[in-house]
This record gives structure tokens, sequence and C-alpha cells, in this order.
């Protein structure tokens, strides 16, 4: 827990329209380190160290769009506000780590298909290795913007370790179906 109220960055954002490419590239920006909105052009997310990165670029973009951009550090004004904003923050990522999850059920779903119908090809393999692959960089952006450790994470560690195991049997019967050695020996 923090010791006394937590500290917010709250970045207000005032953008042209036009070009479009500034403001869009600040909103993904301040979705991928794990801000959420309040309302339109404004952002909250836990003043850390981690996120001072993030208001070098939200300022570049701003200049670079004839824009404005105001950051401030925030507590909430009571506890019960505090703690709302708290909550927001962490609805956001437990959806998140939910779509994540469901991403993981379809990737052990597909394995299990394949298996069905016999698919054991190498290209099939190197494609769910590459499933994979995407599967953990999104675990590692998510870890990364839950900077309040949301109780999802773990859920969702336990789910990709369930996905590379799954994986590993399904690479053996792969190896097993084209007479190849699963691991070889050099």
């Amino acid at each position: 827990m923090v010791d006394g109220p937590r500290r917010w960055m709250v970045l207000i954002c005032r953008m042209p329209a036009e070009p479009a490419r500034h403001r869009m590239a600040l909103w993904r920006d301040l979705r991928r380190a794990g801000a959420i909105p309040l309302a339109q052009g404004v952002w909250a997310l836990p003043d850390v160290p981690a996120g001072e990165p993030l208001l070098t670029r939200a300022h570049e973009h701003a200049a670079a769009a004839g824009g404005d951009l105001v950051v401030l550090a925030a507590t909430g004004r009571d506890e019960q506000a505090a703690e709302r904003l708290e909550e927001q923050y962490r609805m956001a990522r437990a959806e998140e780590w939910a779509e994540f999850g469901a991403d993981c059920a379809k990737f052990l779903a597909e394995l299990d298909k394949e298996e069905r119908i016999g698919k054991f090809t190498l290209a099939e393999l190197d494609e769910e290795e590459h499933s994979l692959d995407r599967l953990r960089r999104w675990y590692r952006d998510l870890r990364a913007r839950d900077i309040l450790g949301t109780p999802a994470a773990s859920d969702a560690e336990h789910q990709l370790k369930q996905c590379a195991a799954r994986l590993d049997e399904y690479a053996e019967h792969v190896y097993a179906a084209q007479g190849t050695p699963a691991s070889p020996t050099g």
C-alpha cells in the first residue's frame, strides 16, 4: 500500500482536430502507458517515475500539433474520490487482463482444434509459436502498465504458462508426426 494518498498525474490535452495523426499518437501513447480517460482530453495515471518518458512524448505530440498540454499532480480531494479514481484504474486494467485471458483461451482452443483434425505440420507449429510470442509480448506490455498490480495479473501469468505448456505438448505431437526429434541434439 502507499504511504498517504496516492499521487496521480492528470494530463489535460488540447489539440486541434487536424492533423489527426498527432492526436491519435498521443492517444496511443497514453493508452500504452496505462492512462485512464477521465473526460474528453483529460487523462490520469499513477504518478510514478516510469511515467516521465510518457510526459516527454505527450509534450512532443502536443507541440507538433500546435496544441497544449498541462500536467497536474493530484490526489483525491477526499478518501472517497481517491478510491473512485483508483477503482477506475483497476477496472481498466481488469478489462485488459480479461481480454488477454480470452485470447489465451482462443489460443488453447486453436491447439485443441489442430490436434482434433490431426494438423501436425511444421508450418502450423511455426504459426502457433508466433501466436504465443504475441501473447508473451502483450503480457509484458500489460504487466508494465499495471502499476498498481491488479489481482487479475497473477491469473494471466498462470494462463500464459498454460499456453506455453500446451504448445510444448502440441510441438511433441508435430515432431512425432514428422518423424523429427522434439529436442535436436547437437
